[in-house]
């Protein structure tokens, strides 16, 4: 069986982005209120990371932001990252200060 790319899922009632893949769980943790999403936290499991997890993750949360219209406060470390190398985000981004 061939290995696909793995979904995420948005767990509204956790506040989180899951991935799952090979029985573990990466997530990506947010907060919203008003119009912006906060995205807090980024985990991927020592033994998956290298995979892209964290990409997906993060796209799939700016993508749930531009979708809902929501503006995004990046204080995840890691997604600050993602979007330094993805200028196509940078439209959602406003500075933290912005609360």
């Amino acid at each position: 069986m061939e290995n696909t790319q793995p979904s995420v899922v948005d767990n509204q009632a956790e506040r989180r982005f899951e991935l799952h893949a090979d029985g573990e769980m990466s997530i990506l943790t947010y907060r919203i209120s008003g119009d912006r999403i906060r995205l807090i936290h980024t985990e991927v499991p020592r033994d998956q990371r290298g995979r892209g997890y964290a990409d997906i993750l993060a796209r799939a949360a700016l993508d749930r932001a531009a979708s809902d219209h929501l503006r995004v406060v990046p204080l995840c470390p890691f997604v600050r990252g993602y979007l330094e190398r993805h200028p196509e985000y940078d439209a959602l981004v406003v500075p933290d200060a912005a609360r």
